[in-house]
């Protein structure tokens, strides 16, 4: 929309890369600005955290050790450091994040408007059954075919039996993987590299998202539970890995974590 006053500054700004303040005047109230603010993608990314906190309790049940998503254990025990121990410790910081980061954006006044949560899932399913199909051609010509099927995502910290307990990973891994990864890790070393090093934004994202996605290919194979090192395997990790940051980038966190969990699932539900 333009400005009635031809002279006046426009309300409306160009996305920022993560890290980089958005002014309260940059919000247009339309699905694709609304969405990727951190209210949407709060609210969006809330089931993901109840679900796989109450499919963990269920599934851990009658296990003498619980198996959980990698990047969930991570933070845990780096929680456990602080002093903050137990299972839903960090559920409970992740919530308590969210929730102040929703209170404090409440100041831009944005309208919550239900068929636009509804858009978003429907969106990220289109997300993640197109990049799975992109992403497995482009490694298939790299590779003449090598890549025998497309390998989840997620990474876990136990050998997994059963496909429920697989389903309740995957939901996980889209929560606390793209927290670890887009916005801990890709977020931390492009502000790193504005900061510390002075580089331009483009190039500091890009050099921080090829980074995270090196880093998230490699997680993988790592471990005394992890996959076998094939190259056309961690190719199609480190692409989705490149493709999943440009979405945090420009559809926002919410949608990049519900990709994630929704293509691990159709992964474990129809494509093994």
């Amino acid at each position: 929309m333009l400005p009635s006053n031809p002279s006046a500054p426009s309300k409306l700004t160009s996305p920022t890369i993560p890290g980089e303040p958005v002014p309260p005047t940059a919000v247009a109230h339309t699905y694709a600005a609304l969405t990727r603010t951190a209210t949407y993608s709060f609210l969006v990314a809330l089931p993901l955290l109840l679900l796989y906190e109450l499919g963990a309790l269920l599934i851990n049940a009658d296990r003498s050790f619980a198996i959980r998503v990698g990047a969930d254990v991570w933070i845990k025990q780096f929680l456990a450091s602080l002093g903050a121990t137990g299972h839903l410790a960090l559920g409970g910081v992740v919530l308590a994040i969210g929730i102040a980061v929703f209170l404090w954006e409440r100041k831009k006044r944005l309208p919550l408007r239900p068929r636009y949560f509804a858009g978003m899932l429907l969106e990220s399913t289109v997300w993640g059954v197109l990049l799975a199909y992109l992403i497995s051609g482009t490694v298939g010509v790299l590779f003449n075919g090598a890549l025998a099927s497309v390998p989840v995502l997620g990474a876990v910290q136990a050998a997994v039996p059963g496909k429920g307990t697989m389903l309740v990973l995957s939901l996980g891994a889209g929560l606390y993987e793209e927290l670890v990864f887009r916005v801990l890790l890709v977020g931390g070393l492009y502000l790193l590299a504005r900061r510390a090093f002075g580089m331009e934004r483009v190039a500091a994202y890009v050099g921080a998202a090829l980074i995270g996605a090196l880093l998230f290919s490699a997680v993988h194979y790592t471990g005394p539970y992890a996959d076998p090192l094939e190259l056309p395997s961690f190719t199609f990790r480190f692409l989705f890995g490149l493709a999943l940051n440009a979405l945090f980038l420009v559809r926002g966190f919410g949608i990049a974590a519900w990709t994630h969990a929704l293509y691990d699932v159709m992964v474990v539900g129809f494509w093994s």
